[in-house]
Protein backbone atom coordinates (compact mmCIF):
# COMPACT_ATOMS: atom_id res chain seq x y z
CA UNK A 1 0.00 0.00 0.00
CA UNK A 2 0.97 3.44 -0.84
CA UNK A 3 2.18 5.76 2.15
CA UNK A 4 -0.30 8.25 0.47
CA UNK A 5 -3.30 5.70 0.27
CA UNK A 6 -2.33 4.73 4.02
CA UNK A 7 -2.20 8.21 5.48
CA UNK A 8 -6.02 8.53 3.83
CA UNK A 9 -7.18 5.23 5.66
CA UNK A 10 -5.41 5.94 8.79
CA UNK A 11 -7.09 9.45 8.88
CA UNK A 12 -10.45 7.76 8.02
CA UNK A 13 -9.80 4.96 10.70
CA UNK A 14 -9.47 7.40 13.25
CA UNK A 15 -12.53 9.49 12.51
CA UNK A 16 -14.22 6.36 13.01
CA UNK A 17 -12.08 5.54 16.37
CA UNK A 18 -10.72 2.36 14.97
CA UNK A 19 -7.07 1.63 15.61
CA UNK A 20 -5.19 0.26 12.78
CA UNK A 21 -5.56 -3.10 11.25
CA UNK A 22 -3.17 -5.75 11.55
CA UNK A 23 -3.16 -9.69 11.59
CA UNK A 24 -5.97 -12.00 10.23
CA UNK A 25 -8.40 -9.10 9.44
CA UNK A 26 -5.57 -7.42 7.40
CA UNK A 27 -4.77 -10.19 5.55
CA UNK A 28 -8.63 -11.26 4.83
CA UNK A 29 -9.19 -7.31 3.13
CA UNK A 30 -5.92 -7.20 1.15
CA UNK A 31 -7.04 -10.85 -0.36
CA UNK A 32 -10.55 -9.51 -1.39
CA UNK A 33 -8.97 -6.74 -3.21
CA UNK A 34 -6.98 -8.83 -4.58
CA UNK A 35 -9.23 -11.46 -5.93
CA UNK A 36 -11.99 -8.85 -6.87
CA UNK A 37 -14.69 -11.30 -6.54
CA UNK A 38 -18.01 -10.79 -8.56
CA UNK A 39 -21.44 -10.13 -7.31
CA UNK A 40 -24.54 -11.59 -8.78
CA UNK A 41 -23.77 -11.96 -12.55
CA UNK A 42 -26.82 -12.05 -15.23
CA UNK A 43 -27.05 -14.90 -17.36
CA UNK A 44 -27.71 -13.51 -20.19
CA UNK A 45 -24.45 -13.98 -22.07
CA UNK A 46 -23.55 -17.22 -19.75
CA UNK A 47 -21.94 -20.12 -21.72
CA UNK A 48 -21.68 -18.11 -25.11
CA UNK A 49 -18.78 -18.43 -27.32
CA UNK A 50 -17.71 -15.79 -29.37
CA UNK A 51 -20.09 -15.93 -32.22
CA UNK A 52 -22.71 -15.31 -29.57
CA UNK A 53 -21.27 -12.75 -27.95
CA UNK A 54 -20.55 -10.78 -30.74
CA UNK A 55 -24.25 -11.56 -31.98
CA UNK A 56 -25.77 -10.66 -28.60
CA UNK A 57 -23.66 -7.71 -28.37
CA UNK A 58 -24.85 -6.45 -31.71
CA UNK A 59 -28.67 -7.47 -30.79
CA UNK A 60 -28.45 -5.44 -27.56
CA UNK A 61 -26.63 -2.49 -29.26
CA UNK A 62 -29.28 -1.61 -31.76
CA UNK A 63 -31.78 -1.76 -29.38
CA UNK A 64 -30.42 1.20 -27.99
CA UNK A 65 -30.76 3.36 -31.23
CA UNK A 66 -27.33 2.65 -32.15
CA UNK A 67 -25.70 0.96 -35.15
CA UNK A 68 -23.54 -1.32 -35.87
CA UNK A 69 -21.41 -2.99 -39.14
CA UNK A 70 -19.52 -5.88 -39.18
CA UNK A 71 -16.33 -5.88 -41.29
CA UNK A 72 -14.03 -8.48 -41.74
CA UNK A 73 -10.74 -6.59 -41.35
CA UNK A 74 -9.18 -3.53 -40.38
CA UNK A 75 -8.25 -3.21 -44.37
CA UNK A 76 -12.64 -2.75 -44.72
CA UNK A 77 -12.68 -0.20 -42.20
CA UNK A 78 -12.19 3.05 -44.32
CA UNK A 79 -15.01 1.96 -46.85
CA UNK A 80 -17.10 1.44 -44.18
CA UNK A 81 -16.49 4.92 -42.34
CA UNK A 82 -16.91 6.43 -46.22
CA UNK A 83 -20.21 4.96 -46.29
CA UNK A 84 -21.67 6.27 -42.94
CA UNK A 85 -20.43 9.74 -43.84
CA UNK A 86 -21.92 9.89 -47.44
CA UNK A 87 -25.06 8.08 -45.76
CA UNK A 88 -25.66 10.73 -43.28
CA UNK A 89 -24.66 13.50 -45.67
CA UNK A 90 -21.49 14.65 -43.43
CA UNK A 91 -18.18 16.03 -44.26
CA UNK A 92 -15.29 13.53 -45.30
CA UNK A 93 -12.78 14.36 -42.80
CA UNK A 94 -13.07 13.32 -38.71
CA UNK A 95 -11.01 13.76 -35.71
CA UNK A 96 -9.49 10.11 -35.02
CA UNK A 97 -7.96 8.88 -31.67
CA UNK A 98 -4.29 8.44 -32.08
CA UNK A 99 -4.58 4.66 -31.32
CA UNK A 100 -1.72 2.36 -32.67
CA UNK A 101 -5.11 0.32 -33.93
CA UNK A 102 -6.06 3.57 -36.11
CA UNK A 103 -2.49 3.63 -37.72
CA UNK A 104 -2.78 0.22 -38.86
CA UNK A 105 -5.81 0.77 -40.78
CA UNK A 106 -5.40 1.58 -44.60
CA UNK A 107 -6.47 4.96 -44.67
CA UNK A 108 -4.74 5.25 -48.10
CA UNK A 109 -7.43 3.45 -49.56
CA UNK A 110 -9.60 6.10 -49.72
CA UNK A 111 -7.45 9.15 -49.58
CA UNK A 112 -10.29 11.88 -49.74
CA UNK A 113 -10.94 10.96 -46.06
CA UNK A 114 -8.99 13.53 -44.11
CA UNK A 115 -8.17 12.15 -40.58
CA UNK A 116 -7.28 14.50 -37.53
CA UNK A 117 -5.24 13.02 -34.62
CA UNK A 118 -6.47 14.04 -31.50
CA UNK A 119 -8.50 15.63 -29.66
CA UNK A 120 -11.36 17.32 -31.50
CA UNK A 121 -12.94 20.82 -31.79
CA UNK A 122 -15.91 22.37 -31.25
CA UNK A 123 -16.37 22.17 -34.75
CA UNK A 124 -15.37 18.59 -35.40
CA UNK A 125 -18.89 16.71 -36.33
CA UNK A 126 -17.36 13.44 -36.41
CA UNK A 127 -15.16 11.43 -34.10
CA UNK A 128 -13.71 8.09 -34.13
CA UNK A 129 -12.33 6.23 -31.06
CA UNK A 130 -11.12 2.72 -30.23
CA UNK A 131 -13.11 0.44 -27.54
CA UNK A 132 -11.34 -1.12 -24.98
CA UNK A 133 -14.13 -3.54 -24.44
CA UNK A 134 -17.92 -4.24 -25.39
CA UNK A 135 -20.34 -5.72 -23.14
CA UNK A 136 -22.49 -8.04 -24.74
CA UNK A 137 -25.17 -8.30 -21.99
CA UNK A 138 -26.09 -4.84 -22.65
CA UNK A 139 -24.54 -3.48 -25.90
CA UNK A 140 -22.10 -1.16 -23.92
CA UNK A 141 -18.86 0.41 -24.95
CA UNK A 142 -16.14 0.65 -22.28
CA UNK A 143 -13.45 3.19 -23.70
CA UNK A 144 -10.39 4.82 -21.77
CA UNK A 145 -9.21 7.68 -21.79
CA UNK A 146 -5.43 8.67 -21.70
CA UNK A 147 -3.40 10.05 -25.27
CA UNK A 148 -4.29 7.28 -27.24
CA UNK A 149 -7.91 7.78 -26.71
CA UNK A 150 -8.85 11.44 -25.25
CA UNK A 151 -12.27 11.54 -23.78
CA UNK A 152 -13.63 14.16 -25.60
CA UNK A 153 -14.36 12.17 -28.76
CA UNK A 154 -16.87 10.25 -26.67
CA UNK A 155 -18.78 13.98 -25.95
CA UNK A 156 -18.21 16.38 -28.29
CA UNK A 157 -18.78 15.56 -31.92
CA UNK A 158 -22.33 14.85 -33.15
CA UNK A 159 -21.53 11.63 -34.42
CA UNK A 160 -19.69 8.98 -32.75
CA UNK A 161 -17.83 5.71 -34.98
CA UNK A 162 -16.17 3.44 -32.77
CA UNK A 163 -13.88 0.25 -34.02
CA UNK A 164 -14.26 -2.40 -31.98
CA UNK A 165 -12.30 -6.01 -32.90
CA UNK A 166 -15.03 -8.35 -32.01
CA UNK A 167 -12.44 -10.15 -29.71
CA UNK A 168 -12.77 -7.48 -26.98
CA UNK A 169 -16.50 -8.54 -26.60
CA UNK A 170 -17.28 -9.70 -23.16
CA UNK A 171 -20.01 -11.20 -21.73
CA UNK A 172 -20.96 -9.14 -18.68
CA UNK A 173 -19.57 -6.05 -17.40
CA UNK A 174 -17.28 -7.90 -14.29
CA UNK A 175 -15.25 -9.36 -17.10
CA UNK A 176 -14.58 -5.75 -18.67
CA UNK A 177 -13.63 -4.62 -15.31
CA UNK A 178 -11.02 -8.47 -15.54
CA UNK A 179 -9.70 -7.84 -18.33
CA UNK A 180 -8.88 -3.88 -17.67
CA UNK A 181 -7.10 -4.69 -14.32
CA UNK A 182 -4.95 -7.66 -16.05
CA UNK A 183 -3.85 -5.21 -18.93
CA UNK A 184 -2.35 -2.06 -16.79
CA UNK A 185 -1.37 -4.46 -14.04
CA UNK A 186 -4.02 -3.15 -11.22
CA UNK A 187 -3.30 0.81 -12.37
CA UNK A 188 -6.33 2.40 -13.37
CA UNK A 189 -6.56 5.65 -16.10
CA UNK A 190 -8.26 8.86 -15.30
CA UNK A 191 -11.53 7.96 -16.36
CA UNK A 192 -13.57 4.91 -17.70
CA UNK A 193 -16.50 5.67 -19.62
CA UNK A 194 -19.22 3.53 -20.51
CA UNK A 195 -21.48 4.56 -23.15
CA UNK A 196 -24.93 2.75 -23.81
CA UNK A 197 -25.81 4.26 -27.21
CA UNK A 198 -26.12 7.55 -28.29
CA UNK A 199 -27.23 10.70 -25.74
CA UNK A 200 -30.41 11.10 -24.66
CA UNK A 201 -32.80 12.81 -22.35
CA UNK A 202 -36.38 13.07 -21.50
CA UNK A 203 -36.64 14.90 -18.57
CA UNK A 204 -38.61 18.21 -20.58
CA UNK A 205 -42.01 16.87 -21.18
CA UNK A 206 -41.34 13.53 -21.23
CA UNK A 207 -40.27 13.89 -25.12
CA UNK A 208 -37.09 12.14 -26.23
CA UNK A 209 -34.49 14.72 -27.51
CA UNK A 210 -30.92 12.75 -29.13
CA UNK A 211 -27.77 14.39 -28.72
CA UNK A 212 -28.45 15.86 -24.78
CA UNK A 213 -24.79 15.35 -23.61
CA UNK A 214 -23.06 14.18 -26.31
CA UNK A 215 -23.60 12.45 -29.33
CA UNK A 216 -26.83 12.12 -31.36
CA UNK A 217 -25.35 9.17 -33.24
CA UNK A 218 -23.38 6.12 -32.40
CA UNK A 219 -22.11 3.94 -35.31
CA UNK A 220 -19.82 0.78 -34.08
CA UNK A 221 -17.61 -1.20 -36.77
CA UNK A 222 -16.82 -4.70 -35.22
CA UNK A 223 -13.90 -5.73 -36.45
CA UNK A 224 -14.11 -9.76 -36.79
CA UNK A 225 -10.17 -10.00 -37.37
CA UNK A 226 -9.60 -11.77 -34.23
CA UNK A 227 -5.53 -11.65 -34.46
CA UNK A 228 -6.69 -8.37 -33.37
CA UNK A 229 -6.14 -8.01 -29.29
Amino acid sequence: MSPAREEILGKLRGALKRGPLTGERAAKLEARLANHPAGIVPRRSEGLDRKGLTKLFEDQAVEIATTVERVRTLADVPRAVADYLSCHNLPAEFAAAPDPLVDKVPWSERPLLKLKRGKPSPTDAVGLSVGFCGIAETGTLMLLSGPDNPSTLNFLPDDHIVILPASRVVGPMEEAWRQLRESRGGAMPRTVNFITGPSRTGDIEQKLEMGAHGPRRQHILIVEDESLR
